[in-house]
């Protein structure tokens, strides 16, 4: 079994876009609008008109993707738990050069919730984000 890709919905799609594709290098794969039946149905929403941006980093070793989701129709209102709360609350993303893009991110008014500090087993150097949206993303390079 693999992750085929992870949903994230967006007030502002083009800044989404910016921060996923500029600042962490992901490259768009599909990008559509959606509407019709299929996607009433397998949203249990009515009259939906969404557009959905498929992305995958060019380094990916898996065939996972971000997919962010723009709807045109239906209310986005943002509900973003905190780290403790139940369900899914931030998702990680492997790096190389962590410390280069905590920089590049920081000079984009990125939010962080501390400096890349060095895991307690010393295996890895973590740090985590939040994107324009306020999506919680853990930034994790391997030493």
């Amino acid at each position: 079994m693999n992750l085929r890709h992870v949903g994230i919905t967006v007030k502002n799609l083009e800044k989404s876009i910016f921060f996923y594709c500029n600042l962490l290098g992901f490259e768009i794969k599909k990008q559509m609008e959606e509407k019709g039946n299929f996607i009433d149905s397998i949203s249990g929403l009515r009259n939906v008109l969404v557009t959905t941006v498929k992305m995958k980093h060019p380094d990916a070793t898996s065939e996972g993707m971000i997919e962010l989701l723009n709807y045109k129709s239906h209310d986005t209102a943002c509900n973003r738990m905190k780290i403790n709360h139940g369900g899914i609350t931030h998702f990680a993303l492997t790096v190389s050069n962590i410390k280069a893009i905590h920089r590049k991110l920081l000079n984009n008014n990125i939010e962080f919730t501390c400096k890349p500090m060095v895991s307690d087993d010393n295996g890895a150097i973590v740090t985590f984000c939040r994107d324009y949206e306020g999506n919680l993303i853990e930034l994790v390079e391997i030493i």
